[in-house]
């Protein structure tokens, strides 16, 4: 059988690439440098910031927000009320929802609860967001966590429910503390404190 080479990215928006098989409703906000590709489906009532890449399979609801510099890896679903600001990373398959106790009987359109990812937070494969949590700037959950509470900022989060496992930089690097409360990211040497159970930049 011989293989076909996918169609390359076409111009939708001045500077905004899509996959001919991708469908972006309009007006949807799509800012310049942004990326869509194999079927993915953004709906019209949509933000989404500049330089952002979504992956094969992805869907952006109506009143979801996707800030700069975001990645959403294949097959993620961002509904309404969650919101990712700049600079986040969604592993593939990850998921998140927007309400707690969804019957088809009892619609729950104008229910919708905000979920917040901060500024440069991972989210792991297959992980698991529930409704209404915050995490923190940077924070980083692990490939298959279930997230049922806010995340401090920097904090690392694993398992079901998600657990605090420890700390990590800006960089990615592992945060270990010393008995003063500082430590230094092992990857570019930023200094760090821990300060009453949170993180700060020194």
């Amino acid at each position: 059988m011989t293989r076909v080479a996918a169609p390359d990215l076409v111009e939708i928006l001045p500077g905004v690439l899509a996959h001919p098989s991708a469908e972006v409703e309009f007006p949807a906000t799509v800012g310049e440098g942004t990326r869509i590709w194999r079927y993915s489906h953004v709906m019209s009532g949509a933000r989404l910031g500049r330089d952002v890449s979504l992956g094969q399979g992805c869907f952006v609801a109506a009143g979801a927000v996707i800030g700069d510099r975001v990645r959403v890896q294949n097959h993620v679903s961002v509904y309404a009320g969650v919101v990712l600001e700049d600079e986040v990373f969604v592993g593939p398959s990850a998921v998140f929802t927007n309400v707690k106790n969804p019957r088809i009987a009892q619609p729950r359109r104008g229910e919708y609860l905000t979920t917040r990812v901060g500024r440069g937070a991972s989210i792991g494969g297959n992980a698991t967001v529930l409704p209404g949590v915050t995490i923190g700037e940077h924070a980083f959950v692990g490939a298959g966590a279930v997230v049922t509470h806010d995340v401090v900022a920097y904090a690392v989060v694993v398992g079901a429910p998600a657990r605090p496992s420890g700390w990590m930089s800006e960089a990615g690097g592992h945060l270990v503390f010393d008995d003063d409360g500082g430590a230094r990211c092992p990857v570019t040497g930023a200094p760090y404190r821990l300060v009453r159970g949170r993180v700060v930049r020194d």
